[in-house]
């Protein structure tokens, strides 16, 4: 998939686990964790908003785009 996740690079930024992420932005450990291993075919944009206010970033550093290189 083009779009990259890059949550734990974030994480390790902020000290931060994903178990206490989740904790402060109200989302299951398990949704989390299928966000970060890049297995999530959508976000909300609130929770997107919580992960950026949580991590002090912006959308663009958590998310980014590696196009497929074509056969």
């Amino acid at each position: 998939m083009p779009i990259q996740v890059k949550l734990d690079d974030l994480l390790h930024d902020n000290r931060m686990t994903l178990t206490e992420l989740a904790e402060r932005v109200d989302i299951t450990l398990a949704n989390l964790s299928i966000l970060k291993t890049g297995k999530a075919k959508a976000m909300r944009f609130t929770t997107l908003e919580a992960i950026c206010r949580e991590l002090k970033c912006e959308p663009g550093d958590l998310l980014r785009y590696e196009p497929e290189e074509a056969e």
